[in-house]
């Protein structure tokens, strides 16, 4: 009897807690080698940026080398956090996050005439592979995380210090329709993608739970959990990403009575920390995509879509002028409240 439970262990042992381990070490072994290539990669693009734009087939003007040593920055600043703790996933996506945003560049490259599109589309297959590996392995530590209760407490924590170091927009507009239709209409998280730009769906999961998908760079979509975290009818509501969001975030909105009976003030507070950190957002900023001007646009949307019952782009290719479903050309033709520091929510 002794034997044969002696036996039971071994092969449970060899076939069961073998293979796990394993896996774990060949992750964290992956993330490694991730590790030391993003440091290589980000020495090359600081040390040799033109050498590198020729190896690419880009122009080597002085955009590009300003590009490749903030590229640079980023690869290296992944490259030491993945090899200070192997084992954390957070690096590891942030490293899907800038491949993300090369793609983005690569596409761009692609359409320009003065490029070897040749090389670039080589290049972009390749940059294409690396982001498969950065993915599977973050998947696979992210798997390997401690207990459900000790990775979300050690999640969380996470995720709050990652979004004080992060993109912070804070937006206000009149919308001249009462309080509780402007707050009921927002309070179904799935009527937010007809006029927020970047969203493409929200799948409500229950009460406090709900799945968004976003638009990425390259024609790709990221995807993460949100939680309600404070829901008070026709005053606020509160969301925040799960843990190990690949683009971790939170929000509030609140509805007032606007002054003079002229409808209700919807005041937006956003956070986010986008791919690649803040070297991500100064990219995102010199390739025009400016948060504050594409929150001013979902809300001047969503203004819209209350006031008239209609999707803001719908009319654009059928109205010339002004019309009251179409966005209009000057954001100065909305009626903001004023400057995101006159209008900071007081916590």
């Amino acid at each position: 009897m002794t034997a044969a439970t002696g036996q039971g262990l071994r092969y449970r042992r060899r076939y069961t807690d073998q293979p796990s381990g394993n896996m774990e070490n060949s992750a964290q072994r992956r993330a490694r080698g991730l590790g030391w290539f993003s440091i290589g990669l980000g020495l090359a693009e600081i040390g040799a940026p033109r050498s590198l734009a020729r190896l690419i087939g880009i122009s080597e003007d002085d955009e590009t080398r300003n590009t490749m040593f903030a590229l640079g920055l980023r690869e290296i600043a992944s490259g030491i956090g993945i090899l200070a703790s192997p084992q954390s996933p957070g690096w590891v996506w942030s490293r899907v996050g800038g491949d993300l945003m090369d793609l983005a560049l690569l596409g761009k490259a692609m359409n320009d005439d003065q490029n070897d599109r040749n090389r670039v589309a080589a290049v972009t297959a390749a940059v294409a592979g690396v982001t498969v590996v950065d993915f599977l392995t973050g998947q696979q530590l992210s798997r390997q995380g401690g207990s459900a209760s000790e990775h979300r407490t050690n999640g969380s924590s996470q995720q709050n210090r990652q979004l004080s170091s992060g993109v912070h927009v804070i937006q206000a507009l009149t919308i001249k329709r009462p309080r509780s239709e402007v707050y009921g209409f927002w309070h179904n998280f799935e009527n937010l993608p007809g006029f927020m730009a970047h969203l493409e769906s929200v799948e409500v999961l229950d009460n406090n739970r709900s799945r968004w998908k976003a638009k990425a760079p390259a024609g790709t979509t990221v995807e993460w959990e949100a939680e309600t975290i404070e829901d008070r009818p026709n005053e606020l509501i509160s969301w925040r990403s799960l843990p190990d969001a690949s683009i971790p975030n939170s929000g509030t909105v609140r509805f007032k009575d606007a002054p003079g009976n002229r409808g209700t003030e919807v005041h937006v507070e956003l956070r986010y920390q986008p791919p690649g950190g803040k070297l991500g957002s100064l990219i995102a900023k010199l390739f025009g995509e400016e948060p504050e001007q594409q929150v001013k646009g979902d809300l001047r949307r969503f203004k819209q879509v209350m006031e008239t019952g209609e999707i803001v782009h719908s009319d654009s290719s059928i109205h010339s002028g002004m019309h009251p479903a179409q966005p209009p050309e000057s954001l100065e033709d909305v009626e903001l409240l004023g400057t995101p520091r006159e209008h900071a929510v007081q916590r």
